[in-house]
Order: structure tokens, then sequence, then C-alpha cells
């Protein structure tokens, strides 16, 4: 089924926050609901974002009437959701572009672009596959952030899609998952996903990574991205910098995989990306229970950039930038 949709006049999505004790549909009827869900990461994964929003822009033209204050207003804060992903801008713009031909082509515009994402899913799984296969053999032992399966785009998943086309080949040895600290996309996305797809896989904290990569139990890291830039500087989920610091300290390879609607050559480093803070309460304490002192603040920061030379390649449903080599974007 597709993780994000649109369905009789309104917007569709997996409920992310209720995973994985219960699986709910919710349904968005307004602006304001598609907005909500993307602060609060009822749907979130930077091609689902994109979906949604584009999706977005189609339900404010069927509320707002044309070249309208309200629907100009609503299109605005769709794509200041969130800053952080190209996908989300991208796809609200994209969307928007039409509203001079009509409703109708807004939807057709926001309809196209998610199955373009469902193509990509594919591309991309095969070509990371392949790519994991040329670089560390057969059952390769892998790594990944965060999470990356079809939760995060339409139906499959970026780095996560390279992980079950492994395993539907028979070429793959297991899966770490990082928990994800702080909401722990990867113990109760990623965990949730490998489990229903039957790959073998164990979850570990964050700060485990580098020292299963020193001790020779993975052979691969594999990661999405929300943005890359020009010159191959990767943000992705808090976290990921650290993975790529331990994955060239132990000399493996270390594989973005991301749609090309995430390449931002627009962008020219990581450097010139703003970087989402959530805020403390998402650090001090988890669900209802309070984990720090009273008064406890926090840093936040929701992505961090990885450097263009810890990247081994760069695997987009349209080609393979191997920046090992010197390949650029």
């Amino acid at each position: 089924m597709r993780t994000i949709d649109w369905v009789g006049d309104a917007v569709e999505i997996i409920d992310q926050t209720a995973l994985p004790d219960n699986t709910i549909v919710r349904r968005l009827s307004t602006v304001d609901e598609v907005i909500e869900a993307i602060r609060s990461l009822a749907v979130r994964g930077a091609p689902a974002i994109g979906v949604a929003g584009a999706l977005g822009v189609a339900l404010a033209a069927r509320l707002h009437a044309d070249a309208s204050e309200d629907l100009a207003d609503a299109v605005a804060r769709l794509r200041s959701a969130r800053p952080t992903a190209v996908n989300l801008a991208r796809g609200v713009d994209r969307a928007a572009a039409r509203i001079p031909d009509g409703r109708d082509a807004v939807l057709a515009e926001a309809t196209a672009l998610m199955a373009e994402e469902e193509a990509a899913s594919a591309a991309m799984a095969r070509a990371g596959a392949d790519l994991l296969g040329e670089l560390c053999g057969d059952r390769p032992r892998l790594l990944t952030h965060c999470n990356t399966g079809a939760l995060a785009t339409v139906v499959g998943g970026t780095a996560l899609g390279v992980v079950t086309e492994l395993h539907r080949r028979g070429a793959l040895g297991a899966v770490v998952a990082s928990e994800t600290r702080p909401l722990l996309q990867g113990a109760r996305l990623t965990a949730w996903e490998l489990g229903r797809a039957g790959v073998d896989f164990r979850v570990a904290v964050d700060g485990a990574g580098p020292f299963l990569m020193a001790r020779g139990l993975i052979d691969a890291v594999i990661v999405g991205a929300d943005r890359i830039c020009a010159n191959g500087d990767t943000i992705n989920k808090i976290g990921t910098y650290a993975h790529a610091l331990g994955a060239r300290r132990a000399g493996l390879p270390f594989i973005v995989v991301a749609p090309e609607s995430t390449v931002d050559v627009a962008t020219a480093t990581g450097a010139e990306v703003e970087i989402e803070d959530r805020g403390s309460a998402e650090v001090v304490g988890f669900a209802t229970a309070r984990t720090t002192p009273p008064g406890t603040e926090a840093v936040n920061p929701a992505f961090d950039v990885t450097p263009a030379d810890l990247v081994t390649a760069i695997v987009t449903d349209q080609r393979v930038i191997r920046l090992d080599r010197g390949e650029r974007i």
C-alpha cells in the first residue's frame, strides 16, 4: 500500500507517530492538517513530505479561489512547514506552478510526482543493490540510520529499498538499524518495516555503530538524505555524520541513496543549509516520561551534514556518482 495517497478529495497517510504499536490511517482534509502532519512527523522522509506538500497544494486549490490571498498563503505555509529537506519546497512549487491551469491540473501534477517517486524507489533499489554487490561481494552486513523505507517515500524506499532488494535476491547478510535518537525512527519505523519484509535485523543504539564497524561486524553503511548539495555534502538525520566517520576509520563504504529530486545543485555546500532545531522537549523526555532533571534545556538539531569526502557513492534513480573516484554531481 502507499504510505501517502490522494483518496476522495483528501490526503491519506499512515500516521508514523502511532507506529509500531498501531497502524492508523489519517485523513487530512485541510491545509492546516497537512502542515501539522508534516511538522509533527506524522508524515516524514524527504520524498514523502515532497509528495505531501504537492498534495497539500492540490487540497488548497480545492478549498480556495484561484489567485486568492488565502490560496497564496496556504502555499507559502506548506512550503515552509519544515526548512531542511529540499523535496518539500520542490513538491509545493511544482504543484503550485499549475494553479493557473485549474485545480484538476494541480492534482494531476501532484499525483504525477507521487508516481515518479514510486518509480524512483524501484530504480534506486536495483542500482544500490548492484553497487553493494560490487563493493562488498555476496551477502553484505549493513548498518542503516533513521527510516528510509516506504514510510519515508510512497512505496519501496531509498536506502531501505536497497536493503529489501538485496533480501529479495537472497544476497543480504544482515542489517543493524540504529535507533535514531531522539524520536527512534530506526527502532520504531525501520524495525517495523524490516520485520514486515521478513529481513533479519537487529537494533543498536546510535553510538554503537562506529564500534560495530571497528569490530568487523558491518560491511557497509547505507543511508538516505534530505538534501544533497552541489559539492556532494549530504544532509541527513542527526547521527549520520558519526556513522560516516566510523565507516571512514574502519575502511568501509558509506553509501547515500536518494532520488534525483533530493539533489540540490543550487546549494553549494552543507554550510548553506538551514538545520532545523526541534527544541528541548524531544530530548529531555520520551513519550510521557521525563528523562532529565526539571528545567533542563537541550540542543536538538534534527539533521547533520556529512562532508562529501566521507561519502563513497551517491545512488539516485538516474545515476550512481562515485565520489570516491572523483566523480562530481
